[in-house]
C-alpha cells in the first residue's frame, strides 16, 4: 500500500478547535506573549480556488480547493493533499498546524501547510481525478515550489496524483523539479523507505516509551486498530522486534488472538482480499470497540482521529498508547488518561516518521543523489528516538503529559526562532 501522511479524516468536534486546547496550554506553560500567541496561531496564507474540471461525461463540474501555509519561519512548508467529500477550510487549517508543531518536534526546517480539494475520488474515474489535480497544480502555481510549499500524498492521493503535480509544475518551468513535491513514485525520484515511514516512526516510538516504562518489547503485547499503511507496518515492525500483536482491526471488524496474530500473514490476507480483513479465520472476530479495552501493553490507534473519547476512555487497560493517526485522542479524554498513568506518545511526535523521509526525499533530489534504504532507516531511527528523549525531558521538568511536552518542545522552537529573525 503506497504511503500516505496521516491525518485526521472527520472530528466529530471542531478539529481545530480541539488541536488549539492542547496548544494553549502549553503556551500557558511557555508564558508566550499575547503577541506571539497570534503570530503563532494564525496562518500566515489560506487560499481558495474553483477549479472547473471537464468530467468524462463532457459536464463541467467546478471543485472547491484549498491551500493552507501555517508557517514558514523555519523553512518551507510542507503538508499534504487530500481528495474528500468531508474536506473543509477548518479542517485543512488543523492538519497546517499539526504539521509545523510536528517538523518543529522533530527538528526537521520545514514549517508546515495542508491542502485538499472537495471532491469523491472513489465515484470519478483516472482521467477525471488527472485533471483535477492537474487543475489545482495550475491554480496554485505561485504557492508550490522547492524552497516555498512542498505538497505529499494524503487521503485519497497517492504517488501517481504526486506524479501529475511534479509533471504540472514541471511544465510551468521548463525544466524537470523533482523537489516540488514528495511522495513520488521511485522512478521520478521518490525515496526508498517512504512506504513504511510512518509506522517505523510508529515502532521506535513505541520501543523508546517501553525502555522509560521498563516493558520488555520480547514479553510484550500490543493491539492495533487500522491496518492500512500506517497500522500494518507498525505491527510488522513490532512483531520483528519481539512484541506480540493480540489485535489488529479495519473496517470489516476487529481481530484478535491472544497466541499472536502472524502479521506478515495477515497482509499478506488483506493485500489479496481487496484491501480488507474481512473473513480472516485466523483470529477471531470482535468488535471494534472491544479493541481499546484488551489487556495489552501498547495500543497503537492508526486508523482516524477521535476514537479515544470520554465514553471508552475509562475502559483502556493499555499501559501505553502510541497515536499512529493525528487526533485519535478527543482533548475531553486528556485528563482521564493522565489519572489512570497511562502514557501517550502524541501524534505529532509517533507519526512524524512521514514527513521525515519526506525531507530526505527532498534532501536526495536537491543533490541529485539517492540514498540506501539502510541509510535512510538508520536516520529515521536516530532523528524519531532524539526527538522521542527531548519531549520526555521536557515532560518531566514541566511535570506534564508527553502530548503537552511535544507542543511545548514544538512551540519554543518556532517562537524562538521568530524572535532571533525578528520576525514582527
Amino acid at each position: 500500500m503506497s504511503y500516505i501522511e496521516p491525518a485526521p479524516i472527520k472530528d466529530k468536534d471542531n478539529p481545530l478547535e480541539s488541536m488549539m486546547q492542547r496548544f494553549d496550554k502549553a503556551v500557558d506553560l511557555l508564558g508566550i506573549s499575547e503577541e506571539m500567541y497570534y503570530i503563532l496561531k494564525v496562518p500566515r496564507k489560506q487560499v481558495t480556488v474553483g477549479l472547473p474540471v471537464t468530467m468524462d461525461s463532457g459536464e463541467i463540474r467546478t471543485f472547491e480547493g484549498y491551500r493552507v501555509i501555517h508557517s514558514t519561519i523555519l523553512g518551507p512548508s510542507k503538508g499534504g493533499i487530500r481528495f474528500d467529500p468531508d474536506v473543509n477550510l477548518d479542517e485543512v487549517r488543523a492538519l497546517a498546524a499539526w504539521m509545523t508543531w510536528k517538523c518543529a518536534v522533530v527538528d526537521i526546517p520545514y514549517g508546515g501547510a495542508k491542502g485538499g480539494v472537495a471532491c469523491n475520488p472513489r465515484e470519478m474515474s483516472p482521467g477525471e481525478i488527472e485533471r483535477l489535480m492537474r487543475a489545482y497544480t495550475t491554480a496554485l502555481l505561485d504557492v508550490f515550489g522547492p524552497d516555498q510549499d512542498i505538497p505529499a500524498p494524503d487521503m485519497g492521493t497517492g504517488p501517481r496524483e504526486m506524479a501529475w503535480l511534479m509533471d504540472e509544475y514541471s511544465k510551468s518551468k521548463g525544466m524537470t523539479i523533482p523537489a516540488v513535491v514528495t511522495g513520488k513514485p521511485l522512478v521520478l525520484g521518490g525515496s526508498l523507505g517512504r512506504t513504511e515511514a510512518t509506522g517505523r516512526g510508529v515502532m521506535v516510538s513505541a520501543l523508546a516509551g517501553m525502555e522509560k516504562l521498563r516493558i520488555n518489547p520480547y514479553r510484550a503485547t500490543a493491539a492495533v486498530q487500522g491496518f492500512g499503511n500506517v497500522g500494518s507496518h507498525a505491527a510488522l515492525l513490532l512483531r520483528e522486534r519481539g512484541t506480540a500483536i493480540h489485535a489488529i482491526s479495519d473496517i470489516s471488524g476487529a481481530y484478535y488472538n491472544d497466541k499472536g496474530i502472524d502479521v506478515a500473514d495477515a497482509i499478506a490476507y488483506r493485500d489479496a482480499n481487496k484491501g480488507s480483513l474481512e473473513g480472516y479465520v485466523k483470529a477471531e472476530l470482535i468488535s471494534g470497540d472491544d479493541l481499546f479495552t484488551l489487556p495489552v501493553d501498547v495500543l497503537v490507534p492508526a486508523a482516524k482521529e477521535d476514537v479515544i473519547t470520554r465514553k471508552n476512555v475509562s475502559s483502556i487497560q493499555a499501559r501505553m498508547i502510541v497515536e499512529g493517526a493525528n487526533g485519535p485522542t478527543s482533548a475531553k479524554a486528556d485528563d482521564i488518561i493522565n489519572e489512570k498513568g497511562i502514557m501517550v506518545v502524541p501524534d505529532i511526535l509517533a507519526n512524524a516518521g512521514g514527513v521525515t523521509v519526506s525531507y530526505f526525499e527532498w534532501v536526495q533530489n536537491r543533490i541529485g543523489y539517492k540514498w540506501t534504504l539502510e541509510r535512510i532507516n538508520r536516520r529515521t531511527d536516530r532523528i524519531m528516538k532524539d526527538a522521542f528523549d527531548k519531549v520526555y525531558e521536557t515532560s518531566l521538568k514541566y511535570k506534564v503529559s508527553l502530548r503537552i511536552a511535544a507542543y511545548i518542545v514544538a512551540i519554543d522552537k518556532v517562537a524562538s526562532t521568530y524572535k532571533y529573525r525578528g520576525g514582527f
